[in-house]
């Protein structure tokens, strides 16, 4: 009985660890193929296992009438735009700065919640969004701000990961209506899915699939642990931790995945830890935190 409480913390450790490594994953990937066939076969890889989920849980079923119109939407700005803008980003961008910026997608979705959906935001939060932008600036610029004063916001790939976290806190306001109607991986594969069929003609007319085999040993390394580990499994054991957890204990994880990104760096890409990244870093979470807190 013990081990069955604690098999959801374990899940959702795993899922967190998992997505704070796919940034390097995905740098190395990148560094090889294009960033189309990386996110064209990453997906190729990890739909299966996500469609194997949904057929032994028995929640497999069609979308119905203007829902395949509403999952296309998804798909576009969560599957193919989203991660089109995370592949291009990360040919320049380092991999702990991607991580650090994309944490602070929390402080987006506050920010779209209260334009969009007229929801409160309290003083703390708004101090807390206002942390994690400086924790931002302070990253990017590698603490050098007088770089900012001047228009030079870090590299061009880190402007376009900042586009992304902007761009996963329009999806996740947008995805709130279908989670109401839809068990979590059910909706997750079919948003999945159309968006790797829009990435598929892009991948096909682009005839990227010509560079599959430029994929040397590690390349194909990091390509299989996007795919099955990043794509299927983090997302099936991140949703059983959702379905066992309050959402804010779970939530309290993804504060690992940055920290994650940031020793992985540093091991397999010699990503250079400096006491900027650490503050900036420890700053972005803190204001992350006072957004999430109840």
């Amino acid at each position: 009985m013990h081990k069955t409480k604690f098999l959801p913390y374990l899940e959702a450790l795993f899922a967190v660890i998992v997505w704070g490594a796919s940034f390097i994953a995905t740098k190395i990937a990148v560094g090889e193929i294009s960033p189309i066939a990386v996110v064209w076969l990453r997906f190729a890889m990890g739909i299966p296992i996500l469609l194997v989920a949904v057929v032994v849980r028995k929640q497999f079923a069609f979308p119905k009438g203007g829902e395949w119109l509403y999952f296309a939407l998804l798909g576009f700005l969560g599957i193919s735009f989203h991660q089109w803008l995370q592949s291009n980003g990360l040919k320049t961008a380092q991999a702990t700065t991607t991580a650090w910026i994309v944490s602070t997608s929390p402080a987006f979705i506050a920010i779209l919640g209260w334009l969009v959906l007229k929801e409160k935001l309290s003083l703390l939060q708004s101090l807390g969004i206002v942390l994690a932008m400086v924790g931002v600036l302070a990253v990017v610029s590698k603490g050098d701000l007088s770089n900012l004063a001047i228009g030079r916001f870090g590299s061009y790939g880190d402007f376009l990961i900042l586009i992304s976290a902007v761009n996963w806190a329009v999806f996740s306001i947008l995805s709130r209506r279908g989670l109401q109607h839809h068990p979590s991986t059910r909706m997750t594969f079919w948003v999945m899915t159309i968006g790797w069929l829009i990435t598929s003609a892009a991948f096909l007319t682009g005839r990227n699939y010509t560079e599959i085999h430029l994929l040397d040993t590690r390349g194909w390394v990091a390509m299989i642990f996007l795919g099955i580990f990043t794509t299927g499994l983090a997302y099936i054991a991140w949703f059983d931790a959702l379905g066992q957890l309050p959402a804010a204990q779970t939530g309290a994880f993804l504060f690992v995945e940055p920290l994650t990104s940031m020793v992985v760096a540093a091991i397999i890409l010699n990503e250079q830890v400096t006491l900027v990244s650490i503050l900036g870093g420890a700053v972005i979470l803190l204001g992350i935190w006072l957004v999430n807190r109840d």
